[in-house]
């Protein structure tokens, strides 16, 4: 048996290489990184994604040589659809990938730091309740405030919805008679969230927005006091800073006051726009953009992704939470197996905070950029998207189009409206030529009816030249849309 043991350590062995081959194998793999970096401000940001049926299969196989592994790559990931590192990347709501991030993922996975529970990793279990307790302080929360750092703000909002039903006691067979109050507006992981924690047969109520799209306070009194007197109970309101669609910004301190008054739990979806308040900027009115989080500090739990505002790789979201005691009683689970792990900690375990036990060491990826850099590079260039989103708004605007609410953070949605025909099939046409040149790659949504192109400003790539090269292909999309549907109507 030893001699069998013995020939199975010498063939698994290439799976750990000497010094020197690792070497080897690192200087590959960062050739291939640097040269990806280098060539992003010529490459485009979009190429129309093609078939791969016939790639990138059965990885059982081999190649046994890094040059032939990253050419797969280069050509078949790489070069294929949305390059989300591009700064031309101006759709959806862009994550980041600053390259200290990358070093603090590498890291993680050397070591394998266990961060799941406190007896087996506590350095790492520190290192993220620390950034969590950071991230408390930003929002005003108070102290012994805790919650979890998740893989974004999906699961993120995940765990508030199934602490907030652990809070208020709320059992399955009470789930038809609560009430959620939240806009149109929100993000559709809440939507799925709501569902996966079981909620689906509670009352959705969609509150009514004002023309910047933000809850209407008064909407939502009245909504509340009708479902009161008809039996049913109010249960949540769910509040945006940053809707995805516009950017929009819902009264938070109006919607606290009223969370209070009634009882409810209040929770906030900021996955995008949370890091915001790390502004210094005013606006047009010269009221402060950090007016915009007045009574943040209110809400019992608060979603914000540190990969959307603090311009890491995708893959760090997080969860704040007031009523830490409810979050534990929501999540924990005790093991035989992992009797030792009770030993006395000086921190709670994120296993006992969320779903995961076996947990990726994610952390690492924003507490490295913050111990070399600090906040302000990152608050500059915070201020930095929402100056390119106001810039943008104000040549779209004077270029001829239509545009809608001014942008409070860095999203805004603008449309060309012509002088006769279908105009959301005119901003279509428009759409898809600016996409298939690729340089520059943009996204759209449809509100009550009406197609709209979004702009939305995040990734740390992108600067003026960017926006400058969005407006010169916008405006040479229209001419030659207005050109095509001149001579197709003869």
């Amino acid at each position: 048996m030893r001699d069998q043991i013995l020939a199975l350590q010498q063939k698994g062995s290439i799976l750990n290489p000497d010094a020197a081959q690792r070497h080897n194998d690192r200087q590959a793999v960062i050739e291939f990184a640097e040269q990806f970096i280098e060539r992003l401000t010529s490459n485009k940001a979009f190429v129309r994604p093609k078939s791969l049926k016939g790639k990138l299969e059965h990885p059982e196989n081999p190649l046994g040589q890094w040059a032939l592994i990253l050419d797969e790559l280069e050509h078949h990931m790489i070069t294929n659809g949305l390059n989300p590192a591009s700064g031309g990347h101006l759709g959806y709501i862009p994550g980041g990938g600053i390259h200290s991030c990358a070093l603090g993922d590498y890291l993680a996975a050397v070591t394998n730091q266990y961060a799941g529970i406190g007896f087996g990793g506590p350095g790492a279990v520190k290192i993220e309740n620390e950034l969590i307790r950071w991230m408390c302080r930003l929002m005003g929360y108070p102290e012994g405030s805790l919650g979890n750092l998740a893989s974004g703000g999906s699961t993120a909002n995940l765990i508030a919805f199934v602490t907030a039903r652990e809070a208020r006691g709320i059992r399955s067979d009470q789930y038809s008679q609560q009430c959620i109050y939240l806009t149109r507006q929100v993000h559709h992981c809440i939507h799925k969230a709501i569902r996966i924690c079981g909620l689906t047969d509670a009352h959705t109520r969609f509150v009514d927005t004002d023309e910047r799209f933000r809850m209407k306070p008064e909407a939502l009194v009245h909504q509340i006091e009708q479902d009161l007197r008809d039996g049913l109970q109010p249960f949540m309101i769910i509040g945006s800073i940053g809707t995805t669609d516009t950017g929009a910004v819902d009264p938070v301190r109006s919607l606290g006051e009223i969370a209070a008054r009634y009882k409810l739990w209040y929770h906030i979806d900021a996955a995008y726009g949370g890091f915001f308040i790390l502004s210094s900027l005013m606006d047009r009115e010269g009221v402060p953009v950090r007016e915009l989080f007045q009574g943040v500090e209110m809400s019992d739990s608060l979603a914000i992704d540190p990969h959307k505002g603090m311009f890491l790789a995708y893959g760090l979201g997080a969860i704040l939470i007031k009523d830490v005691a409810s979050q534990y009683k929501a999540h924990y689970y005790r093991a035989a197996y992992m009797q030792d792990s009770l030993a006395s900690q000086e921190e709670l375990s994120p296993a006992d905070l969320s779903a995961e036990l076996t947990k990726h060491f994610r952390g690492l990826r924003l507490w490295l950029p913050m111990r070399m850099y600090g906040v302000e590079p990152f608050a500059a260039l915070l201020d930095e998207k929402i100056l390119l989103c106001r810039y943008f708004y104000e040549r779209i605007g004077a270029a001829g189009f239509t545009t809608g609410p001014y942008p409070e953070l860095s999203v805004c949605i603008y449309r060309y409206v012509p002088e006769r025909g279908d105009a959301n099939a005119f901003n279509e046409k428009v759409y898809e030529k600016v996409i298939d040149n690729g340089r520059i790659f943009i996204s759209t949504t449809n509100i009550d009816g009406v197609y709209w192109m979004r702009l939305a400003v995040l990734s740390f790539r992108t600067h003026l030249e960017e926006i400058d090269i969005l407006l010169e292909n916008l405006t040479d999309a229209l001419r030659q849309t207005r050109t095509e549907l001149s001579v197709a109507g003869g």
